[in-house]
């Protein structure tokens, strides 16, 4: 319920498939605000803006999956809230 993104990296201004590459950390805000999430996203390396903004959104994906598998192991809510 604490919604942030943390977005660390450059991408070089351009348009990818009509979208603006400006546009990408604009509508991650959104995502991680609508969805009421925290989202790290950080870009270590590479020059082709292609390659980086597909890599952000498969990992992404992944994430997101992960985040939301049923664990049969887990018997509560998975929280340190309160915790630590």
């Amino acid at each position: 319920g604490r919604p942030y993104l943390v977005f660390n990296g450059n991408l070089q201004a351009g348009n990818i498939g009509g979208m603006n590459t400006e546009s990408i950390e604009e509508f991650l805000m959104a995502l991680a605000t609508n969805a009421g999430i925290t989202l790290h996203i950080n870009i270590l390396y590479g020059n082709n803006n292609h390659h980086i903004i597909e890599a952000i959104f498969k990992g992404l994906a992944r994430a997101l999956r992960c985040a939301i598998s049923y664990d049969e192991k887990e018997t509560g809510i998975p929280s340190t809230k309160g915790l630590l």
